[in-house]
């Protein structure tokens, strides 16, 4: 039986041959290629995940105050029919007007929220990615501030 033999020292970096330098560099971009598509995805999932949690609570907010503002509505609209007219007609007419106008507001703010929101581009991968080959050609790397901090 032959005796196991031990691994051969690690050679220094000035004794590898170009070819082991090459496969150690293609290794390694390779890597760094995988890690760089692997933080994409994952910040994409984070961004996504944050918009849907906030879409499903915004419609069972709105449902719920839907349902109360039926309830509140009839009420309204007799009152204001008690107060100042002899049907009750006008003031299912003033209180509709009202709450168009308070819908287009939320409408307005709804939108403007889902642009901030979207489309849930990877940020913070394609600014390593740039800040990475930028290092590779030599160029001097240009730091930008993180995104909490603009």
């Amino acid at each position: 039986m032959p005796e196991p033999t031990a691994p051969p020292p690690p050679r220094d970096s000035d004794s590898r041959s170009v070819s082991e330098l090459v496969f150690d560099v293609s290794e390694s971009a390779s890597s760094l290629i995988r890690e760089e598509i692997e933080l994409a995805k994952t910040e994409v999932s984070e961004k996504v995940g944050s918009i849907l949690r906030g879409s499903v609570v915004g419609i069972v907010a709105g449902t719920f105050a839907f349902l109360a503002l039926i309830l509140a509505m009839h009420g309204i609209a007799w009152l204001i029919n008690d107060l100042f007219f002899d049907d009750a007609w006008p003031g299912y007419f003033i209180e509709a007007a009202f709450f168009l106008l308070v819908a287009a507001a939320a409408g307005l703010f709804a939108y403007r929220s889902l642009q901030a929101g979207a489309p849930p581009v990877p940020e913070q991968a394609i600014e390593e990615a740039k800040r990475t080959r930028a290092m590779l050609e030599g160029e001097p790397v240009q730091t930008t501030p993180e995104v909490g901090e603009r």
